[in-house]
């Protein structure tokens, strides 16, 4: 029996985990740091580490932490459904279809492998630039485009999930990563961002290769895709290429989505909006959208049924991974956690330390999958850390940075993941298969260049 087919379903993964978390809260003792408030958020007092009594989770607490993981990620949970009910309300009017057949069309099929390679570049930019939730309703639009050329669903999560997953964690201008981690150390704000941007190149273009390669595969052999047995409906074109076009009613559409995305991309830079105005905007694009199309009430609310339900199975799990975040808050061990980490490090040279500190980035991210939040409570300890083993501050934080960002593509309590994943359905066993030896790969080239900044004392200190 190989490997990937002893993975057990999602749900039964994240339930062990969180079975896993609860018994951590009998083994480890409890413990916190002091925090701060530093521009609206807690930060970690370096050196304040101490031991509390114990409070270990009880199995009624564990399954009441389920509600209280709903109530948590409700933002990102009501975000799903706001993308899938606006994809639902584009896909109802035809005009991603028409748009993705046109665009296609135009381009020609002989240059499909170059259609890949330019939209994982297109979705890893908006990794880059525009942030992880907030691209969300964007992973349909690559569904439909990988199923348009010839390819499947694991295709289409190739070129969304996993470019925005890399341009976002590895992104040189990330605020919630480097640019937290920059004003933690108190170092010019993304400074050294040439040897990060090379590095989200290659880490770029290395999915883009890997896209192209499962692509020739699944062409040379249907019946070996990972994407066999998903559910297609709605996704797939209805016609030949040469007869698609694009109708006026479908530039108006066009125009409400790009404009309503334009006025959401201004709010997230301009006034902050996160997860509760980008899911009004959604909602506002599909309404409008449906008006435009002449689309009837009933019509509407059919559509915003239908979709909500194919979304559902990608929001439950994005509530039911954040439950293994509860059940460590209850349990006090997270900070107990990072502490022995920390204090691990010191027993190491510099390059060895310097990859050990992204494996404890790698474990914590499964405990804070939130970037920000990672960075407010491990690199206050981390930096200091680094700098007794002889590591700069630039080098400490490109460690945390590699360490969240890059297993951020197989991380079980990240709802983004899961969210998007839903978003172009697929399930988290697939999805493993095909993107965990592609986060390797990743992270050995990341962990190549880390090396290299530290043998070059990377700075400014």
């Amino acid at each position: 029996m190989k490997w990937y087919e002893r993975i057990p379903h999602p749900v039964a993964m994240l339930f062990a985990i969180i079975v896993f978390a609860t018994i951590l809260s009998y083994l480890l003792p409890a413990g916190m740091y002091e925090r701060e408030l530093v521009e609206g958020r807690q930060r970690v007092i370096p050196g304040s580490y101490h031991t509390i009594d114990q409070t270990p989770v009880s199995i009624m607490d564990m399954f009441r932490a389920l509600s209280l993981g709903f109530k948590s990620a409700a933002e990102i949970i009501f975000v799903v459904f706001a993308g899938g009910i606006m994809f639902g309300i584009l896909d109802r009017s035809k005009t991603v279809e028409n748009t993705v057949g046109s665009l296609v069309k135009n381009l020609g099929l002989e240059r499909r492998y170059f259609i890949v390679v330019m939209m994982t570049f297109v979705f890893g930019l908006l990794g880059v630039f525009v942030g992880y939730e907030n691209n969300i309703a964007m992973v349909p639009i690559a569904a439909v485009m990988a199923l348009a050329l010839g390819g499947d669903l694991i295709l289409a999560s190739g070129i969304s999930v996993a470019a925005v997953t890399i341009g976002f964690g590895l992104s040189p201008i990330n605020p919630y990563t480097v640019g937290i981690g920059h004003k933690i150390g108190e170092m010019p704000m993304f400074s050294g961002a040439l040897l990060r941007s090379v590095l989200c190149f290659i880490a770029l273009s290395i999915v883009a290769w890997y896209n192209v390669r499962y692509f020739k595969k699944l062409l040379k052999n249907p019946e070996s895709g990972l994407g066999k047995g998903l559910e297609t409906e709605g996704l797939k074109l209805s016609k030949n290429i040469d007869d698609y076009e694009m109708s006026t009613n479908n530039w108006l559409v066009l125009t409400v989505f790009v404009g309503g995305l334009a006025i959401m991309l201004n709010g997230i830079f301009q006034y902050g909006w996160y997860l509760n105005e980008i899911s009004a905007i959604f909602i506002m694009i599909g309404v409008v959208s449906g008006i435009v199309s002449r689309m009837s009430s009933r019509e509407m609310g059919e559509t915003t049924l239908k979709y909500v339900a194919i979304v559902a199975p990608g929001a439950f799990m994005v509530g039911y991974a954040t439950t293994i975040k509860v059940i460590l808050e209850m349990g006090n061990v997270s900070d107990t956690i990072a502490y022995q980490m920390a204090s691990t490090l010191t027993h190491f040279p510099g390059y060895a330390s310097a990859i050990l500190m992204s494996l404890s980035q790698c474990v914590m991210n499964l405990m804070i999958p939130s970037g920000s939040g990672q960075a407010y409570a491990t690199l206050p300890i981390m930096i200091p850390v680094g700098e007794l083993v002889g590591l700069t501050r630039q080098c400490s934080i490109l460690a945390f940075q590699i360490g969240d960002g890059v297993t951020n593509m197989f991380n079980p309590a990240l709802g983004g993941l899961i969210a998007m994943l839903g978003m172009c359905r697929v399930p988290f066993d697939k999805w493993l298969r095909f993107a965990f030896p592609l986060t390797m790969i990743i992270l050995v080239i990341a962990w190549g260049f880390l090396i290299f900044s530290v043998a070059i004392g990377w700075g400014p200190v």
